[in-house]
C-alpha cells in the first residue's frame, strides 16, 4: 500500500503530495486524514495522508516508508481532507496550511531528537565496557529516549554517548510529537466490591487514625476517586493514602481526565418555549429541510429580539432526534458565555465549546470529545466549522454579517462560504441568522443562478417576541450641540436620559467603537503627533497605564509631557476612547458603576463571562464598550442605549463603511427594551443626514439594503463584482515598487492569454467574454503604507463571473514567487477581502 502525504514544510515546492510506502505493521492504522511522521530529506516531518492506493508510478526502490502514525484515530475525516483541498484552491493557499487550520493548537507537531539502539555492528568490543553497557541497556529498555533525557541521566558520560553514536551502536532519530499531552490524575481504586478492606482495617494499629478514616470512607464509597478529592474529603495527606497502596490494600494509578472549562458550573435545564406564529413558520421550513436531509441554505432575517435563538435550539433538537450533529458559530467571544448557558441548559453534556480563550489543553479535550462521539453539538468561533463531525445535519451561523468570520491569516477563508461548501458535501442545512444580513447573502436570495448549488432562501421574522415594540431612536446632531456651547462628549438629551435611568435603577449600554483614552497625542505649538516608529499610524494613548500604544504592531512607549520636536509643554490628547468615556462618566455622575469591555479589559481568561455576569446581576449601572457590546447580549433591565460617536466606522475609507455603520447601529439599538420595560436609543453623530444613520433610526434594513445595493452596482463593488486583494511588503520601497509593477504586468498578460484560450474554446465568444470580466487596479501604496518596518503596496482585482480569476492570480503568484524568493519580498493574497486597508 502507498500513501500520498502532504508534508508540513512551508515551502512552495511542497504544495503537492509525496508518495510513501505504508509498512505492513501500520496498514491497519494509516487512513485518509491520518497524521504521520515521514522522512523528508534529512529530517522527519509531520504529514497528512490525503490518499491511499495500491500502485505507484515512481521507482519503488526510491519510495521511503512512513515512520510512525501519530494518532490511533485520524484527526481529519476524509471529508475534511477534501474540504482542505477546496480551501487551498479557493483561497490560494498551500494545502497543508488549510489542513493545519483544521486542527487545535495542541496537535501542531513538534520535533524532538531521540536516541535508539542501532544495528549492532562495528566496534562490538565497546560493549565489554560496563559504563557503555549501562547506557545501551537503558536505551534498549526505553526503546526510544529523548536526547535531553539521556544527557541528563548520564550527565558525566557525554564522551561515551558520542562514542556509541559514532560506532553505530546507538543512533539518533527525529521523533514527531504533539505539543500537548493528555491530562492525568492519580486515582484511588478500592478492591472490587470493597472486599478486603475490613481485613485491612483490622490489621491497622489503633494509632493509625487517618489510615482508618480512609479505609472506612472507601468501604462506604466503593468506587474510584481522585486522590486530591479523597484527601480533601477525608482531610488526610497524600502520604497516608500512598502508605495504604504500598501495603497492597488499595490501588493507586494515573488515569486520564478531561479538562473541562465549565467544571463546577451548574446549568439550569430548560425546556422548549412556545413559538410565535413567525417562529413557527420559519421553524417549519428548517425542520422540513433537515428532516428530508436536503442541502439548503436559509438566510434568516430576524429583527433583534425576534427569538432567533429559540428557533436554533428547536432545529438542533430535531437533528439530535435524527441521530445527526450540529455546529453553531458565533462571531464574538463575548457572545459565547450567553450562548453556552442557553445551549448547555437545553442539551447538557452533549455540547462542546471551542474558542480561543480556552487553554490549549481545554480546547484539545473539547476537540477529543467530538472525535470520540461524546458530544453532538459544537458552539464556537469560526474555527469550529472544522469540528470533526461525520453526520452533520445543521450548521448555524449567528450574526452572519460579522467581518470576524473572515480569517485574516492564511488560509484567508470566509466561514460562511466554507460552511456552505461543507454542508453541500454532507447534504446538510445551513442557517445564516442576522438582524442585518450581509449584502452578499441578501443578494444571493434575490437572483436565480444557473449553478450547481441552489440560491439562498430568505426567511423573515419582522416582529419581536410578545409583540414588543422596537425602541425609538433619536439622532443627535453634535454640530448643534457645539453651537449651543456643549463641548461635552454627552449631548444634553443623552445626559438627561442617563440621569433618568440611574434614578429609576435601570441599566444602560454605551457604545464607542474606539478603545484607549485618546486617538492621538499632538503638540498644539508645532503640530507634532506621536507616531509608531515601525508603522505609519499614530499612537493611541491609554491612561490607565500612561502608555502610548500602536494597535497594529504592539509597540508601546511612556506618555510624553514635553514635545520631542519643539520642547513645548502644550501636549494635548485628541479624540475620545472608551477609557476617557469611563472617566467622564465618573466625573459627571458621582458614584456611577461602570463596566468597561474592550480589548484592554478582556485579555484574561474568563473575563468576558465575569463582566457580563456582573452586569446581569446588576452590579453595574453602565456597560460601556466597543462593538463587542453591540450584539447578541440580552439583559432585561437595559432600557437605554447610547452611541457616543456613530461616525467612527463611517469615516473609514472602505466601500463597506456605510453597511458596517448601519449594522452596528441597528445591532446596538436592539439591546434596549428586549423585555417588559420600554427601551430608548440615542445616536450621537456629526453626519445625521447620512442614509445609513437615517435608515438605522427607523430599523429599516430593506430600504437601506436597496439604497446601498444601488450604490454598489454603480461602482462595480460586491456583491455585483468580486474582489481579490494582493498585498506586497518589503523593507525597501524602490524594490517593492518594481516587483509590484512587474506582478501587475504579468497578471494582465496571463489574464489576456486565459481569455484568448476561452474564446477559442467557445463558439459564442462574445457572450462568453461578457460572462467573465476582470480589471486590475493598482499597484498603489496601501492605506497604511508601513507596518512593522515593512512598506506595503497593493493591487485589487475586480472580476465578474466564475472563479477563474483566482486561478489566474494563483498562476501569477507562482510565477512571481520563483523570481522574488531571494529578495525577502512577501506577498499576501486575500480572496473576497473584508477590508482593503
Amino acid at each position: 500500500m502507498y500513501a500520498k502525504v502532504i508534508v508540513d514544510v512551508p515551502a512552495k515546492q511542497t504544495n503537492r503530495a509525496f508518495d510513501y510506502e505504508v509498512p505492513s505493521a501500520l496498514k491497519k492504522w494509516v487512513e485518509v486524514g491520518s497524521r504521520v511522521g515521514v522522512p523528508f530529506g534529512p529530517r522527519v516531518l509531520q504529514g497528512f495522508v490525503v490518499e491511499l492506493h495500491e500502485d505507484t508510478q515512481l521507482d519503488v526502490k526510491r519510495i521511503k516508508p512512513i515512520q510512525n502514525v501519530l494518532d490511533l484515530v485520524p484527526p481529519l475525516t476524509d471529508e475534511l481532507v477534501r474540504l482542505g483541498r477546496w480551501i487551498s484552491h479557493m483561497y490560494l493557499c498551500h494545502e497543508v496550511t488549510a489542513l493545519q487550520a483544521m486542527l487545535p493548537a495542541a496537535l501542531k507537531a513538534k520535533y524532538e531528537r531521540a536516541i535508539e539502539v542501532g544495528e549492532e555492528s562495528g566496534e562490538q568490543s565497546l560493549l565489554d565496557m560496563p559504563d557503555l553497557q549501562a547506557i545501551v541497556a537503558f536505551v534498549k529498555s526505553k526503546g526510544s529516549v529523548p536526547m535531553d533525557a539521556l544527557m541528563e541521566g548520564f550527565a558525566a558520560d557525554g564522551a561515551l554517548i558520542k562514542q556509541l553514536l559514532g560506532a553505530g551502536i546507538l543512533t539518533e532519530v527525529q521523533v514527531v510529537k504533539d505539543r500537548m499531552s493528555t491530562k492525568k490524575a492519580l486515582t484511588v481504586f478500592p478492591p472490587a466490591g470493597g472486599t478486603g478492606l475490613e481485613q485491612a482495617l483490622s490489621e491497622l494499629p489503633a494509632r493509625a487514625n487517618k489510615q482508618q478514616e480512609v479505609l472506612r470512607y472507601l468501604m462506604e464509597h466503593p468506587y474510584a476517586i481522585r486522590l486530591t478529592e479523597l484527601m480533601e474529603t477525608v482531610e488526610v495527606g497524600a502520604s497516608t493514602v500512598k502508605s495504604l497502596a504500598d501495603r497492597g490494600w488499595i490501588e493507586l494509578r494515573e488515569v486520564e481526565v478531561m479538562r473541562d472549562p465549565y467544571a463546577g458550573r451548574a446549568f439550569v435545564r430548560t425546556k422548549p418555549l412556545p413559538l410565535t406564529e413567525e417562529q413557527s413558520r420559519v421553524f417549519a421550513e428548517i425542520r422540513g429541510a433537515v428532516g428530508e436531509e436536503r442541502h439548503e441554505v436559509f438566510l434568516l432575517h430576524g429583527v433583534t429580539g425576534s427569538g432567533k435563538t429559540e428557533v436554533y435550539l428547536q432545529s438542533i433538537q430535531q437533528c439530535l432526534d435524527m441521530g445527526k450533529e450540529a455546529i453553531v458559530l458565533v462571531p464574538e467571544i463575548s457572545l459565547t458565555p450567553q450562548m453556552v448557558e442557553r445551549f448547555k441548559g437545553r442539551f447538557g453534556d452533549q455540547v462542546a465549546v471551542l474558542h480561543s480563550r480556552l487553554s490549549n489543553g481545554e480546547r484539545y479535550d473539547e476537540w477529543r470529545k467530538i472525535t470520540r462521539k461524546q458530544v453532538k453539538v459544537v458552539i464556537g468561533a469560526r474555527s469550529a466549522i472544522f469540528a470533526p463531525f461525520t453526520k452533520i445535519g445543521l450548521i448555524i451561523i449567528d450574526e452572519e454579517h460579522e467581518s470576524s468570520y473572515k480569517q485574516e491569516e492564511s488560509p484567508k477563508y470566509h466561514t460562511r462560504d466554507v460552511a456552505v461548501k461543507r454542508a453541500s458535501m454532507q447534504g446538510s442545512v445551513v442557517v445564516l441568522g442576522s438582524a442585518t444580513p450581509s449584502l452578499e447573502s441578501l443578494e444571493k436570495t434575490r437572483r436565480r443562478r444557473d449553478r450547481a448549488e441552489p440560491p439562498y432562501r430568505l426567511l423573515t421574522m419582522k416582529e419581536r417576541v410578545a409583540s414588543r415594540p422596537m425602541p425609538p431612536v433619536a439622532i443627535i446632531d453634535m454640530r448643534e450641540e457645539l453651537k449651543s456651547g456643549n463641548r461635552s462628549m454627552f449631548s444634553t438629551a443623552l445626559y438627561k436620559a442617563i440621569e433618568d435611568r440611574l434614578h429609576k435603577k435601570e441599566q444602560i449600554v454605551l457604545l464607542l467603537n474606539r478603545r484607549g483614552y485618546a486617538t492621538f497625542v499632538m503638540c498644539r505649538t508645532c503640530g507634532y503627533v506621536s507616531t509608531c516608529p515601525h508603522c505609519d499610524i499614530s499612537l493611541t494613548y491609554h491612561q490607565s497605564s500612561r502608555m502610548l500604544r500602536c494597535h497594529y504592531c504592539g509597540y508601546a512607549e511612556r506618555e510624553v509631557t514635553e514635545c520631542p520636536s519643539c520642547q513645548s509643554k502644550h501636549i494635548r490628547h485628541f479624540g475620545t476612547g472608551t477609557q476617557r468615556v469611563e472617566e467622564e462618566l465618573g466625573k459627571i455622575f458621582p458614584g456611577i458603576r461602570v463596566i468597561r469591555m474592550d480589548v484592554d479589559t478582556t485579555t484574561e481568561k474568563g473575563s468576558h463571562e465575569k463582566w457580563l455576569t456582573m452586569f446581569r446581576e446588576k452590579q453595574a449601572d453602565v456597560l460601556l464598550g466597543t462593538q463587542m457590546v453591540a450584539k447578541g447580549l440580552d439583559f432585561p433591565d437595559v432600557t437605554l442605549v447610547g452611541v457616543i460617536a456613530a461616525d467612527t466606522v463611517l469615516n473609514i475609507p472602505d466601500f463597506r463603511s456605510a453597511e458596517r455603520t448601519f449594522q452596528l447601529l441597528t445591532q446596538v439599538a436592539g439591546r434596549a427594551g428586549r423585555h417588559e420595560k420600554q427601551g430608548e436609543v440615542f445616536v450621537q453623530t456629526y453626519t445625521p443626514e447620512h442614509y445609513s444613520v437615517q435608515y438605522a433610526s427607523h430599523h429599516d434594513f430593506i430600504a437601506f439594503a436597496n439604497h446601498e445595493l444601488d450604490v454598489r452596482a454603480n461602482l462595480g463593488y460586491p456583491p455585483y463584482q468580486r474582489l481579490i486583494l494582493v498585498t506586497f511588503s518589503h523593507e525597501q520601497v524602490p524594490l517593492l515598487v518594481r516587483f509590484a509593477e512587474a506582478f501587475v504586468t504579468r497578471l494582465k498578460e496571463i489574464a489576456r492569454e486565459h481569455q484568448a484560450k476561452q474564446m477559442d474554446l467557445f463558439s459564442d465568444a462574445v457572450s462568453h467574454d461578457q460572462s467573465f470580466q476582470m480589471d486590475v487596479l493598482g499597484p498603489v501604496a496601501s492605506p497604511i503604507s508601513r507596518i512593522k518596518d515593512r512598506y506595503r503596496f497593493q493591487c485589487v482585482v475586480k472580476y465578474r463571473g466564475e472563479d477563474q480569476a483566482a486561478e489566474i492570480v494563483g498562476r501569477t503568484v507562482a510565477w512571481f514567487e520563483e523570481r522574488s524568493s531571494k529578495e525577502k519580498l512577501l506577498i499576501s493574497v486575500d480572496v473576497d477581502p473584508q477590508y482593503l486597508m
